[in-house]
């Protein structure tokens, strides 16, 4: 027989409370196993029910549900915390989540709603509590970091680096695939993976595990490919929760782990995008044959200059090309003094089809010029100057 999620539940609101036992009277998976009206009482159950699970309002007399949060935090009590209040503002579910909740949910809330945030935060937590020892490899993997990034939307970016990294990974390479565009990444859908995991519950576990390493994998998602991803946050506003140090320690573990980690980085740069370009081998910078295009990619090129990074990590790839809307690939290097690392043609109809569906190109359309174009790129990242695309170079 399936365990039951054991929840406690804390509001205020006697009716609020009557209700949601209402709801799991026919929820076969949960058990309210108790009920609290203020902060003081939800901490005193909590240390002697042992929740799995907290349901906890805000406002309440006597101590609110955010200093309960904390306290019960501190204090390494059992249950993952799940703040419900009317307030959805960006404020309020930034104080929940920095003093520990797991998740946040604003009333009035959907039955389904309800249900299934209680279980997806049962089953992260369950996966937090996991302590085991992975089988230590001989020798630690030689990782190369690739960061594939931009100056400018619609470039094509997160195809990609998804299709790079399903490329790679059928090239019998261990890869792991970081969506780092926290507020808008859409690796997960170009991929059609169920999120479960995000990095954004994640980060509030990392440091804190005996076993980093198994720790992380635990949150990655498992595409048919056997690329490993870790999704971006669901919702915009938690990418601020997500700190420069976070990425740079998530790229540290997962070195020695992976043959290569691609990484689809936010537009431009801010610390957590900075931190990812240091931290790479190699720069993939995107970008196409249009005039605000190439002017993004001739700002952002300066300003990869006074990061000393050097021309062999900043590699050009022009994607989408098409020389027959005015501008061609000699005005681009003309234009920008650089050399064309990779050309990938513009087929709008397979890659709309492809992200559409969730089915990278590399794999599903494997005879389209954008395949086997990507499938080039990989071959070259792996095999190094052996197999390097031809640059295109002018006079």
């Amino acid at each position: 027989m399936e365990k039951k999620i054991r929840l406690l539940v804390v509001d205020d609101s006697a009716q609020t409370r009557e209700n949601i036992r209402a709801i799991f009277n026919w929820e076969e998976g949960v058990d309210i196993i108790g009920e609290a009206g203020n902060g003081v009482e939800a901490i005193e159950l909590v240390r002697e029910l042992r929740p799995d699970v907290i349901l906890m309002d805000i406002n309440m007399p006597e101590m609110d549900g955010i200093k309960a949060t904390k306290v019960i935090t501190d204090e390494g009590l059992e249950g993952a915390i799940i703040i419900m209040s009317i307030q959805g503002e960006k404020e309020y579910i930034k104080k929940a989540m920095g003093a520990g909740a797991r998740d946040y949910i604003v009333k009035p809330f959907g039955v389904n709603e309800l249900i299934e945030t209680i279980k997806r935060v049962y089953d992260i937590e369950q996966n937090r509590k996991k302590r085991y020892t992975a089988p230590t490899p001989a020798a630690k993997l030689q990782t190369k970091v690739i960061s594939v990034f931009s100056t400018k939307g619609g470039v094509g970016k997160t195809t990609l680096a998804a299709n790079l990294a399903v490329a790679i990974a059928g090239m019998k390479k261990k890869v792991a695939l970081l969506d780092f565009d926290l507020q808008f990444g859409d690796v997960a859908i170009c991929l059609n993976l169920y999120v479960k995991n995000t990095i954004t519950e994640l980060i509030k576990d990392i440091g804190n595990m005996e076993h980093e390493g198994d720790l992380i994998e635990e949150y990655l998602l498992s595409h048919y490919s056997g690329v490993k991803v870790m999704a971006a946050p669901l919702r915009p506003e938690n990418a601020e929760y997500v700190k420069a140090e976070h990425v740079k320690k998530i790229i540290e573990i997962l070195r020695g782990r992976y043959d290569f980690i691609i990484i689809d980085t936010a537009q431009g740069f801010d610390d957590t995008v900075i931190t990812a370009l240091d931290s790479s081998d190699t720069i993939l910078y995107v970008s196409a044959l249009d005039l605000p295009a190439i002017k993004n990619t001739k700002n952002g090129l300066e300003v990869m200059k006074t990061l000393n990074y050097s021309s062999e990590k900043v590699k050009i790839v022009v994607n989408k090309s098409n020389e027959g809307y005015g501008i061609k690939n000699t005005d681009f290097k003309v234009a920008l003094n650089v050399d064309i690392w990779s050309i990938i043609p513009d087929d709008i109809a397979s890659v709309t089809i492809s992200v559409n569906n969730g089915h990278p190109l590399v794999s599903h359309r494997k005879t389209s010029n954008v395949a086997k174009r990507i499938n080039k790129l990989a071959s070259a990242l792996v095999e190094g100057d052996k197999g390097r695309p031809s640059i295109f170079k002018v006079g």
